[in-house]
């Protein structure tokens, strides 16, 4: 997601795109996202959906390095006329709505250093594409990525932004999916994660409830460690109809006012695929004198 700024960083065009300037990458900035495609790569398989793992080949991501954008942008266009664009960082909501809905992906330049491997506060190079761009080689998801710029347009002239940013955090970045061979994980923020790919569906914590669009607008989330809920969505078809192909301006109407769900709540009404222990979350709120050591999330 962007975020409400409005100062343009120096040397960005008016729409905050920079170019990549690829060549500048050093040889340990190459060897970082080897590192880390090779450890995802090795793990998702089974729990990924399996429209990611073919996103990777379509793209032939399994390249060594980290990717030139023109040439990923090359592939990606021919497969459903998108393209990846450098930004400096986090871009104002109406940019970052404004590329989508044109399919403009945009994605940092930088990568994390080696003390950031598990952990970094910013979303780097890695997460925004290898843990989104696949999936943007998929034609249904790729027009519900382009319908969510569209719709994020009109709610901020709704004032329903934060409703809307709920929508793309428990999808987009840490979605998952329900298939014949059980539950996998499609969202950036979980497959870019060694460690949130594996706590997502092994760990007993969570909660893990049906998707549910008036639900899930209404509730929290995590944003600097795992989640405790998690939701399910049935295929990327019925995603794009509940939310891309629906005038969302009367759910607005209707939810505000309307208070927020806390991040481990569970409703009567809610479809439970798993019923969290909450072990974890509980685990984290650890006394003052306690080492606060690796208390991030793996990124």
């Amino acid at each position: 997601m962007g975020q409400d700024m409005h100062e343009r960083p120096k040397g960005a065009a008016e729409d905050w795109t920079i170019a990549q300037d690829w060549g500048r990458y050093t040889a340990a900035e190459h060897a970082m996202w080897d590192r880390l495609f090779e450890r995802q790569g090795k793990m998702l398989p089974g729990r990924v959906v399996p429209e990611f793992m073919a996103g990777l080949d379509i793209l032939r991501m399994d390249k060594p390095g980290i990717p030139n954008f023109d040439a990923l942008s090359e592939r990606l266009m021919k497969a459903t006329g998108w393209q990846v664009v450098a930004v400096p960082g986090l871009v104002p909501d109406a940019v970052f709505f404004d590329h989508l809905a044109n399919r403009r992906f945009v994605a940092g330049r930088f990568i994390r250093t080696p003390d950031q491997i598990d952990y970094l506060e910013e979303p780097d190079i890695f997460h925004d594409v290898f843990g989104h761009v696949p999936l943007l080689a998929n034609p249904v998801f790729a027009d519900y990525m382009q319908a969510y710029g569209q719709g994020g347009l009109r709610a901020d002239g709704l004032g329903a932004i934060e409703r809307l940013a709920r929508l793309y955090w428990y999808t987009v970045e840490f979605g998952l999916i329900r298939q014949d061979d059980g539950l996998k994980v499609y969202g950036a923020g979980i497959v870019s994660s060694y460690g949130e790919s594996l706590f997502a569906l092994d760990d007993p914590s969570p909660h893990r409830l049906g998707f549910d669009l008036r639900r899930l607008m209404r509730t929290n989330y995590k944003i600097d460690d795992y989640q405790q809920s998690y939701f399910v969505i049935d295929s990327f078809e019925d995603l794009l109809r509940q939310t891309a192909q629906t005038d969302l301006a009367p759910l607005y109407a209707e939810l505000d006012g309307q208070p927020d769900l806390a991040t481990d709540a569970l409703l009567p009404g809610d479809r439970v695929f798993t019923r969290g222990t909450q072990a974890y979350a509980h685990s984290r709120r650890r006394p003052v004198h306690e080492s606060a050591e690796d208390a991030g999330p793996v990124s």
